[in-house]
């Protein structure tokens, strides 16, 4: 055993080779099931932000965004950790800057879609046509993880979470404090989430949740024929 330097039995011994190396070992994985899955073809199909030509895909900056979250980031920030990591760098490519993902994030904004927004009471606004765009690669995605196993039963679980923000745009909740408080729609069998929905934090949790439901049915593949919302509720699949 060699003799330790802190208070555990181990030693730090300097790597002298000039390897690179990583603590994001996982983080390939992750990147390898959104190439199994197809996604850079389907955020090319479907996802259009970028005016030229030039610097990294659409593609690029959902894969790293997927990266940055299955890391456990807590900001775009902590994307340049990710970028900073030799050995990461080189299994799966160079990442876009921290300002960059802001500004490829920033173009799924319309504002426009927000002039008929209240200064006071609940609202839920259309989405842009990016996000439209996004959401039909999440639902290829649902449909292409599940359909091969030909599931005939879908159990949803609607729920709304309230997220704590400090942002000056942010909403009081009805816990009393500022957030916001998006909707998902998850398919217990499969362990996936059909749809969401970011709302302000004052959209009560049960405003008009009928439409979000109904995304996430949009998402089943057609071999589902019974879906069971809670105990007491079914609808069977006729088309």
């Amino acid at each position: 055993m060699a003799e330790k330097e802190g208070l555990l039995p181990f030693k730090l011994i300097e790597d002298e080779t000039g390897e690179a190396l990583t603590s994001y070992g996982g983080l390939p994985l992750v990147m390898e099931t959104c190439e199994a899955l197809g996604l850079a073809r389907l955020v090319k199909e479907h996802v259009r932000i970028k005016q030229r030509q030039r610097g990294y895909s659409e593609s690029v900056y959902v894969q790293s965004v997927i990266a940055l979250i299955a890391a456990g980031g807590d900001c775009l920030e902590d994307i340049e950790r990710l970028r900073s990591d030799a050995g990461l760098k080189l299994l799966v490519g160079e990442m876009p800057s921290a300002e960059a993902v802001r500004f490829f994030l920033y173009g799924f904004h319309d504002e426009k879609l927000l002039e008929a927004k209240p200064e006071q009471g609940a609202f839920i606004p259309r989405e842009s046509a990016p996000l439209i765009g996004l959401w039909e690669v999440h639902r290829e995605v649902v449909l292409k993880a599940s359909q091969k196993q030909e599931p005939k039963q879908a159990t949803i679980d609607q729920d709304a979470t309230v997220v704590e923000s400090h942002k000056e745009q942010s909403r009081i909740t009805y816990l009393g404090e500022r957030g916001y408080q998006p909707v998902i729609n998850y398919w217990v069998e499969q362990d996936l989430i059909l749809s969401d929905e970011f709302r302000d934090g004052n959209v009560p949790a049960g405003m008009d949740c009928l439409t979000s439901l109904l995304r996430g049915v949009r998402a089943l593949p057609q071999s589902v024929e019974t879906i069971y919302l809670d105990p007491t509720v079914r609808l069977t699949n006729t088309s």
